[in-house]
């Protein structure tokens, strides 16, 4: 059973080591206000503002950006986490000693606030052209030979939600790749996917497959393991251990409790803002869009009949199903709260709220009207050109690089000019963390950067 006491914990890894700078923390800035800080103000964080959410390169701007999601995740989580920390703290009156209820709220806001930040250029269709480049592509075939099978896994099944961890604990700082040096608590928050890209699942607990929801995915690489590993013992995460079939030992964990509410005020704002999106854009109508709002709310709110217009009573009706979800959420957590301490509960929480049938239908209905379209098909299309033309260009110079340095051969204009635009310093051996940087590099891109990138590596031609 895990322990609240250590699942609050305010210790940062990576702040042992004799380089913090001991801004201050009390009553007026808690640790994990800091964290939240932290995150707003990094330059991953403000990249945010020109990724695609759902709509690449938007015809609207209207159209919510990463950015704009992100806020409104922390801004939903924030409120679950009080509402959660509240009942938990009466329920545990020992914790009064090391936290409050808005210590829950702003631990789940930091960590809300991060979720999508190590999401590639195009969005999830960015994700899926890396694993397809380097799972078909003859270039990226033969740049992964070198390396183990657990590192190859890396590349083949490359996730936003690793890369964010890369980001938060390694790459995003202006020194000693220390990362932003955030709390163990919201770390673990943030981690939604407790596992590497390889884990056999243990017999002793739930398999590992997309039914369990903190194993849909992977949460940290390779090179990020031992990291996540301290993390976790300073967490007391409950460990998942498996034996792959080749023998090899692998480790996962059961995910921190707060994690669940990240990845609910996440679906929360997803579905109901894809839904006003949806009539924003003009591919939903007011009576389709009104029905589902008000079956999520469970009735017309009071004030309803008072608006006139159209489009304030759609933001209206938003409001108000975000409340009610966000109650019950709260509601079956504090009910499954045993379960979710004990790790094995293996549902996301929002589909097991009395909403969830009138949630599938708004989730038939986007996907339909607001994501299959000719006009994100284009774009798509496109951003599979950008990111095939990138990763092949930056990944033959490392190579071309690194094979130079050990043969002392000559270098091409080509490869000497691109390894200069990639970050410094270059890191050529191993080649796991030669191909990392290039993966690094080319999903913190902004969407408009990778296209102004693609333009000059094809001579200025223009899509």
């Amino acid at each position: 059973m895990m322990d609240w006491r250590k699942l609050l914990s305010t210790a940062r890894p990576g702040e042992d080591d004799g380089s913090a700078e001991g801004h201050a923390e009390g009553p007026a800035r808690t640790a994990f206000q800091k964290d939240w800080d932290r995150v707003v103000f990094s330059s991953a964080f403000r990249r945010l503002q020109d990724k695609t959410q759902v709509h690449a390169l938007p015809e609207s701007d209207y159209v919510r950006t990463r950015l704009t999601h992100s806020l409104e995740v922390s801004s939903v989580g924030r409120t679950l986490g009080a509402a959660v920390g509240q009942v938990v703290m009466q329920r545990r009156t020992d914790l009064g000693a090391v936290a409050t209820p808005a210590d829950f709220g702003h631990i789940v806001a930091a960590a809300a606030l991060a979720h999508d930040i190590g999401n590639p250029p195009f969005g999830h269709f960015g994700e899926e052209t890396i694993r397809f480049w380097f799972a078909d592509a003859g270039g990226g075939r033969r740049a992964l030979e070198p390396l183990g099978a657990a590192e190859r896994a890396d590349f083949l099944g490359f996730e936003g939600n690793a890369q964010g961890f890369r980001i938060l604990t390694r790459l995003q700082n202006w020194r000693d790749q220390g990362g932003l040096r955030l709390t163990a608590a919201t770390l673990g928050a943030f981690s939604k996917y407790p596992r590497p890209s390889r884990i056999a699942p243990p017999p002793a607990l739930a398999p590992a497959t997309a039914s369990d929801c903190a194993s849909a995915k992977i949460g940290f690489f390779q090179a990020e393991k031992d990291l996540f590993a301290g993390i976790a013992e300073t967490l007391g995460l409950i460990a998942r251990d498996g034996i792959l079939p080749e023998g090899d030992r692998s480790r996962a964990w059961c995910r921190h409790p707060l994690a669940f509410l990240v990845e609910a005020a996440d679906d929360i704002c997803y579905q109901i803002v894809d839904l006003e999106d949806g009539y924003k854009l003009g591919r939903i109508q007011f009576a389709e869009a009104e029905a589902l709002l008000v079956a999520v709310i469970g009735g017309t709110p009071p004030r309803y009949a008072s608006i006139a217009e159209a489009p304030r009573r759609i933001s209206y009706l938003r409001g108000h199903a975000i409340g009610s979800l966000t109650d019950a959420v709260v509601q079956v957590f504090l009910d499954r709260e045993t379960e979710i301490m004990a790790g094995t509960l293996t549902q996301d929480l929002l589909s097991q709220t009395p909403a969830q049938a009138t949630l599938r239908e708004i989730a038939v209905l986007t996907d339909s009207r607001v994501f299959s379209t000719r006009s994100r098909y284009e774009v798509e299309i496109g951003g599979v050109e950008i990111m095939t033309t990138l990763l092949e260009a930056f990944v033959a110079a490392v190579e071309e690089v690194a094979a130079a340095k050990a043969g002392g051969g000559r270098l091409s204009p080509r490869a000497r000019t691109l390894a200069r635009i990639l970050p410094e310093p270059l890191q050529l051996d191993p080649p796991y963390l030669r191909l990392l940087q290039v993966t690094d590099f080319v999903s913190g891109m902004t969407d408009t950067y990778a296209l102004t990138q693609y333009r000059r590596l094809r001579g200025g031609i223009r899509l």
